[in-house]
């Protein structure tokens, strides 16, 4: 039996959490990249404005209880879009150029009649 100490394991959580946010990123990154979607990405991590301006322009229905919301967190301009599971359920059912906010491509289920 091994024990580890609290904040060795403290470290761990917080890398696993590190590692699902960047698989995220990168999720979208390449779904916008795959359909030629131009894109800016903002690091949070290195701008307190930008990150107080991403906690203050997502919807209310979409904050956690408790705590700040995670990213990714996604926008068209300064138009709130959702964060990644909105993201994941609108790939799912093809809908996610409404989600993002832009026209439909031809081979989306959204610009069927």
């Amino acid at each position: 039996m091994m024990i580890v100490p609290f904040q060795e394991r403290r470290v761990t959580r917080a890398t696993r959490h590190q590692r699902v946010i960047k698989k995220r990123q990168q999720d979208i990154v390449r779904f916008l990249e795959a359909n030629k979607i131009d894109f800016e990405e903002v690091d949070i991590t290195m701008s307190e404005e930008q990150r107080l301006w991403m906690y203050k322009n997502i919807s209310q229905d979409k904050l956690p209880a408790q705590g700040n919301p995670l990213p990714p967190q996604i926008f068209n301009d300064d138009q709130y879009c959702g964060d990644y599971d909105s993201f994941f359920e609108s790939k799912e059912s093809n809908t996610v150029f409404s989600f993002l906010g832009l026209k439909p491509s031809v081979a989306s289920k959204e610009s069927e009649p």
